[in-house]
Formats: C-alpha cells, sequence, structure tokens
C-alpha cells in the first residue's frame, strides 16, 4: 500500500472543483478529478491530475470511476464532493423529475460515491471527507425549495455521517 495520499474531486470541471484541485495538488497529493466532461478538465490534467469521465447520477460511472483508483492506488484518503447545481423556480413549475434530479447530483449521487470510498478509510482508520454544501442548507430563499431543500439534506446526511465515522479517524466536513 503505498504512502501518497490520493484524493478524488467531483464537480472538477468548473470553479471550486478546479480551485480544490490545484491546492491539493500542490501540496503533493495525487488527485483523480471527476466530471461528465472531459475536455473542461484538460488544464487540470497539465498540472498533473488524473481525470476521468463520471456523471453523478450514474451507478455505472461511479463504480468505474472507483475500481480505477483502486486498482491504481488502492483507495481513497480525501473525498471531495463537490458535483451539484441548483435548480431555482416557483415550486409549482419544476417538475417532480427536475426536483428528483436535483436530489440525485446534491445528494444520492455524492452519497454513493462516499460509500464505496468509506470502506479503504475505515481500513486505514483515517480519512477526509469534504461535502460540499451551501448557504442555502441552513437558509431559505423564494424561488430555491428544490435546492436548498437538497442542501438542507446533505447537511443532515453530512452530520449524521460524521457522528458514524468519527470512531474510525474519518472526517466528514
Amino acid at each position: 500500500m503505498s504512502k501518497e495520499k490520493v484524493a478524488l474531486i467531483t464537480g472538477a470541471s468548473s470553479g471550486l472543483g478546479k480551485d480544490f484541485t490545484r491546492a491539493l495538488l500542490k501540496e503533493g497529493i495525487i488527485v483523480y478529478v471527476a466530471a461528465r466532461r472531459l475536455d473542461k478538465m484538460n488544464d487540470l490534467k497539465d498540472l498533473g491530475a488524473i481525470p476521468l469521465k463520471m456523471d453523478i447520477t450514474k451507478e455505472e460511472d461511479i463504480k468505474s470511476v472507483m475500481e480505477t483508483i483502486k486498482k491504481e492506488h488502492y483507495g481513497i484518503d480525501i473525498l471531495v464532493n463537490n458535483a451539484g447545481f441548483g435548480l431555482y423556480g416557483p415550486v409549482e413549475s419544476i417538475s417532480i423529475d427536475e426536483a428528483r434530479y436535483q436530489f440525485e447530483v446534491n445528494l444520492f449521487g455524492l452519497a454513493r460515491v462516499t460509500q464505496l470510498a468509506i470502506p479503504f478509510m475505515r481500513t486505514k482508520q483515517a480519512g477526509k471527507i469534504i461535502n460540499i454544501s451551501s448557504m442555502a442548507g441552513k437558509v431559505y430563499d423564494s424561488l430555491s425549495s428544490w435546492y436548498n431543500s437538497s442542501k438542507h439534506a446533505l447537511e443532515g446526511w453530512s452530520d449524521c455521517l460524521r457522528a458514524e465515522l468519527q470512531q474510525f479517524g474519518v472526517d466528514v466536513i
């Protein structure tokens, strides 16, 4: 088993995902980056990141990414669950299918990635799971019911996961 730290950052094709990648690479960490579009991560590849195609709502994509990392580096030490998006508009105008997709991306997809990362961290008795939420997870506003509720759910899920994993030396942030 390698002593090098390995990270996976989801939603790495823009914004915070790129920033997290650059910061971890500067720390000498092996960084896998995942997003739906590989071409949006070419700049990160040039910096030394390892890009993998993954749609956070597709089980086969998630499993493929996790198997690749397991095969190449045994597992993950740092998981940055950054993939997400905001769905805005009046509740009556947004279809339930759109609302479900909001939760698939902002909660259930990252939960699945986390489920597959936990065994490695538990075995090592160490690890960090960083779930990128939003102020919307703590407050509310009109026209953002589905986004806010997905982030409220992420906040609660993260708090429960933190309590569950602290005994194994895994930090949930």
